[in-house]
């Protein structure tokens, strides 16, 4: 299949500018061919207006018809097969092994939000009948349930080119919810974004959706996403990436005539906390698992664990010699662009400039070349973790900060010094949990997801997930991009008041002919309402 190396918007064919780019290796460092064009304001234009017009349309599909088309996007990336894997290879120096697991997750995940949307109860009908005799004053008949937003503007993730990109979270729940997406794909894998995109369309057309319903915007300025956040036909942004790229476009939202929601999940250093107990019982095996967590896909991940805590002792001194040995062997990998390693080689070196901060591992290669990240570990002192808020940063890649406290009282100081995170993790025992009641009420604080006795860096794609947190973790703590619960976010609430049965939506009427589950006079049923005697 040769690629286009355009933008995918609908007719008339796009007037591409004459800048372009190119995908770099991340392992070898060649340019890959084709060459993409940089879509243009006209082309983004063209692509929200497109969506604003598929948007009546394919939010008054029925639900069994949105479940089939979402299975159709999740049959078509997997009929690409080698093709998609060998080419996201190649763009992000990820192994094929790792791609092929991560297309397993993005197809199950639209498969999961077809059966949310044909199921229908994640629009949260609540019904509260009339009450005509009710005084001194009568209630009218209510009924609220969520609605799609609209067209819903995406940018696709660096580190994720399958479940965070073009097909990934965020555009699945909002296509879910009954949003068109446009889709500002990521300049460091161009070719394994279109070949998605391509694939998205065809199921599109294969089950009769509306020209619109999606569209991929290339480009590697920041005037082409800050062009689709702005547009006024543009009702939220999902996002998942860095602190400073997210905050940029929240700002840019947040500036508009009439402000939008943006969904942007960004940094994030997930703590996690070695209790004495772990440590005096575990302390090889926690060693292993972490080293494990903290390399895993060279440290590019938003849940890797940034920052470990542990009180001073004999029990921490023979962990950090685990950790060294397990941290010591492992070899470099290449980063996902130059960009990403650039970053992570400069937080590592403002770590081991800092006179308060001590190396206590490194990978043993040394020739890692300018696209390969080398995984550390450095320890410091809780005081000066506290004083110093640049030690509490996140550095994206394969390093974490050991933090070590004096006593429960400065372990506990070190958890209220902490931002918003997407994880908390304490490693201990079910007593401890008991004993230190007071940090893990302080990490729910702090935290979207508390994790027992486990490691932060996976992520499953549930009804029960939240992947998200306070800020900067995340622009909306209240919202999660990964689990059937995001398709919240491109929804909003509508109630009908004193409406004929006749006109109301299918799910706010009397028989509940989809038999979804609905809140009726206070009451979680799927029953039909009956009329009063």
């Amino acid at each position: 299949m040769n690629l286009l190396g355009t933008s995918l918007v609908p007719e008339p064919a796009p007037d591409e500018g004459s800048s372009t780019f190119r995908a770099v290796s991340p392992t070898t460092g060649e340019s890959l061919d084709p060459a993409f064009h940089e879509a243009t304001e006209a082309t983004v234009n063209r692509a929200v207006h497109a969506a604003a017009a598929a948007f009546d349309e394919y939010r008054r599909t029925s639900p069994e018809r949105r479940a089939v088309f979402l299975r159709a996007v999740a049959d078509e990336i997997s009929a690409l097969g080698d093709l998609l894997i060998s080419r996201a290879s190649a763009e992000t120096g990820l192994p094929e092994a790792r791609l092929t697991g991560e297309r397993g997750r993005t197809v199950g995940q639209l498969r999961l939000f077809a059966d949310v949307v044909e199921e229908s109860s994640w629009v949260g009908a609540r019904i509260d009948t009339a009450l005509p005799e009710r005084t001194p004053v009568p209630r009218p008949d209510l009924r609220r349930m969520l609605v799609p937003l609209g067209p819903v503007g995406v940018f696709a993730a660096s580190n994720f080119p399958l479940a965070f990109s073009v097909a990934g979270g965020d555009t699945a729940s909002a296509l879910a919810a009954g949003c068109p997406v446009v889709l500002k794909a990521h300049p460091a894998h161009p070719g394994t974004s279109e070949l998605t995109a391509r694939a998205l369309l065809r199921a599109a057309e294969q089950t009769g959706m509306p020209k619109g319903v999606f569209t991929l915007l290339q480009g590697q300025s920041h005037e082409v996403g800050l062009s689709l956040v702005r547009h006024p036909l543009i009702r939220a942004i999902g996002f998942t990436g860095s602190l400073r790229g997210g905050r940029a476009l929240y700002d840019a939202a947040a500036a508009r005539p009439e402000p939008i929601p943006v969904y942007a999940e960004m940094g994030s250093v997930n703590p996690v906390f070695l209790l004495p107990s772990a440590l005096r019982e575990r302390a090889d095996e926690i060693a292993q698992g972490l080293a494990g967590s903290i390399t895993l896909g060279v440290g590019q991940f938003c849940t890797n664990p940034g920052v470990v805590v542990a009180a001073r002792g004999p029990e921490l001194d023979t962990f950090l010699k685990r950790l060294a040995e397990r941290i010591s062997a492992v070899p470099a990998g290449p980063m996902l662009y130059a960009g990403i390693c650039s970053g992570y080689r400069q937080g590592v070196e403002a770590l081991r400039a800092n006179p308060a901060v001590e190396v206590v591992a490194e990978a043993a290669d040394t020739d890692v070349g300018e696209r390969l990240g080398r995984a550390a570990v450095f320890k410091t002192r809780a005081t000066a973790f506290m004083e110093q808020p640049e030690l509490r940063q996140e550095v994206f890649g394969p390093s974490s900060l050991v933090v070590v406290t004096e006593d429960p009282a400065e372990t506990l100081e070190v958890a209220r010094s902490l931002e918003g995170q997407l994880t908390a993790t304490i490693h201990g025992t079910e007593e401890d949990l008991h004993s230190q009641r007071e940090l893990v009420e302080l990490l729910v604080q702090r935290a979207g997801r508390l994790i027992f006795n486990g490691y932060p860096t996976g992520v499953e794609v549930s009804h029960a997930m939240q992947h998200g947190g306070p800020y900067p973790a995340t622009t909306a703590p209240s919202t999660t991009s990964v689990g059937t619960a995001a398709i919240e976010r491109f929804a909003r609430p509508v109630t009908y008041q004193d409406f004929p049965e006749a006109v109301l939506p299918v799910e706010l009427r009397d028989a509940n002919e989809r038999g979804i589950w609905r809140m009726v006079n206070g009451e979680l049923t799927r029953d039909p309402i009956r009329p009063r005697d």
